[in-house]
């Protein structure tokens, strides 16, 4: 079917506009707007419409397309203008408003790229779908194609900022049915280090067991387990410095809550959640981030990374190095204790999912390696004993056994039991 025969069948469905008509051959002949192929494709069936009804006394075509066509009215010495169109409902002729609600939308943001969506309207999706089963049309694109580039481009030139495909800062829905726009603002990522220089404070927000968050007297209806994180403790500088809604905090690991984190720190992203602002000094929020904190937490080496940096931080394998402080049931001589050490150098361990994270995790058994153990230190009352293993060896258990779930252990060597005290992390190597 060539092109007059299919926009013969798209003027018998009724009133046309030149955007919806030209989108119909789309796909059709590089280097023109839509609105340019309506005209020239209704300009074409005029003259076709018009040399039909001189020669043959057939006015049809003409009749068909005059309430969507000058030129097919002037041949008919027809008065009026053209109707709505039954496709968009005239939404082509109000492409500004769109841009103008957009504008006003963006006004507070600072972005340097956007993106325009649509969100149907059932009626406008509904009408396509009759129009492209009717006319048969094989080379047509979609109507919130069109709309989103035209919108676009006015956006574009209202704001001076540029369209960009792939990840925008801003996101700017069309929603058709609600008459609304809608703004979905690409999340700032900000990586670091950390240092946690007291113990019980966990890394991230912590909803009452109890309440889940609600709030009730077992935590004094404040909805956390625990009063402040670490997630928490850096939280709202950020918001003040890019004044975003909020922030999530996506950590390489975790520690314990009863541990330490020293050393060159644990790394770290914080996103910050719609933010108004894309910039900041990174050292003046580095600064009010310590200063807040008041020696519970230290951040430091702050700087601007892309979102790919968080799913990296989660999939890297770390190695750790910590730092226990080991007790013993019973007082264990001195060349005992390093020989049981010198066992665990380089030894793979077999650890069944700890007792104490049994709620949260699958019960399997893991491998991993213990790349190095040293005695540091060895009193009447305790040792210190430094760590260096592969991410995701419980240390806790290493040292305990946890009842024989993990084998070798320093307990099963030693003979008797072993725990740890205090643990303190002082190496996180992705």
């Amino acid at each position: 079917m060539n092109i007059l025969d299919t926009a013969k069948k798209i003027i018998q469905e009724g009133p046309i506009c030149d955007h919806c008509m030209g989108r119909q051959f789309a796909k059709l002949s590089t280097g023109l707007t839509n609105d340019q192929r309506g005209r020239a494709v209704k300009l074409a069936l005029a003259m076709e419409g018009d040399r039909i009804s001189k020669d043959e006394g057939d006015k049809e075509i003409l009749e068909e397309l005059s309430s969507s066509s000058i030129n097919a009215r002037k041949s008919l010495r027809k008065e009026g203008e053209d109707e709505k169109c039954w496709v968009c409902l005239g939404l082509f002729e109000k492409l500004d408003d769109w841009a103008e609600r957009a504008e006003i939308a963006l006004k507070d943001y600072e972005y340097s790229t956007f993106l325009v969506g649509t969100k149907m309207s059932g009626l406008l999706s509904e009408n396509e779908e009759i129009l492209w089963t009717e006319s048969e049309a094989t080379h047509a694109e979609q109507f919130k194609s069109e709309l989103n580039r035209e919108v676009g481009k006015l956006i574009a030139k209202r704001t001076n900022k540029e369209v960009e495909l792939d990840t925008p800062d801003i996101l700017v829905t069309l929603d058709l049915a609600n008459e609304e726009v809608i703004l979905q603002v690409r999340s700032v990522y900000i990586l670091g280090r950390y240092r946690k220089l007291v113990r019980t404070i966990p890394q991230t927000r912590w909803p009452c067991r109890s309440c889940k968050g609600r709030g009730c007297e077992a935590c004094n209806f404040t909805g956390k387990q625990y009063p402040e994180s670490v997630d928490e403790l850096t939280k709202d500088p950020v918001i003040e410095a890019l004044r975003c809604t909020d922030t999530k905090f996506h950590g390489a690991g975790r520690e314990d809550i009863d541990a330490l984190m020293l050393g060159t720190g644990r790394p770290f992203v914080v996103e910050a959640v719609e933010p108004l602002l894309r910039a900041c000094d990174l050292k003046k929020v580095e600064k009010e981030i310590n200063d807040r904190a008041a020696g519970k937490i230290e951040v430091i080496g702050l700087t601007f990374t892309p979102k790919a940096t968080v799913e990296a931080l989660k999939s890297s394998k770390a190695d750790k190095v910590y730092n226990l402080k080991v007790t013993f049931k019973e007082q264990i001589p001195e060349e005992k204790l390093r020989s049981a050490i010198n066992e665990l150098i380089g030894a793979q361990i077999g650890q069944r999912t700890p007792q104490r994270v049994s709620h949260r995790r699958a019960d399997l058994v893991r491998k991993r390696t213990v790349h190095d153990i040293k005695l540091n230190e060895l009193t009447e009352d305790y040792a210190m004993i430094e760590v260096h293993c592969e991410g995701g060896l419980y240390v806790k258990e290493l040292i305990s056994s946890d009842e024989g779930r993990t084998v070798p252990s320093l307990t099963g060597l030693i003979g008797t039991q072993a725990t740890v005290a205090e643990l303190d992390v002082i190496g996180v190597d992705i």
